[in-house]
């Protein structure tokens, strides 16, 4: 399985976490493999981006006026984040 995408959505008293990936055979949706298989993804998926937040992120877009909407672009190897210092 290959991670695509990530999506934090907090609520109220919740998370929603959605995991986008790709694979080629796997168990069947609603299955406990499954289940486990995209949770361990997601767990490794957390944790690049929390070392790439903590190695340093830029601000590359902003939104917003009362509502604010800011991108950032954390990069998980050294060679990716001299790519982007440059563009």
């Amino acid at each position: 399985m290959t991670l695509e995408r990530l999506v934090l959505d907090y609520r109220t008293d919740e998370l929603v976490v959605r995991c986008l990936y790709r694979s080629q055979d796997g168990p069947n949706p609603g299955t406990k493999a499954r289940r486990k298989e995209v949770t361990e993804l997601t767990r490794n998926g957390l944790r690049h981006a929390l070392a790439a937040l903590e190695a340093g992120a830029e601000c590359v877009g902003t939104s917003g006026f009362n509502t604010r909407e800011d991108v950032l672009l954390a990069t998980t190897s050294p060679s990716e984040a001299k790519l982007v210092k440059g563009a």
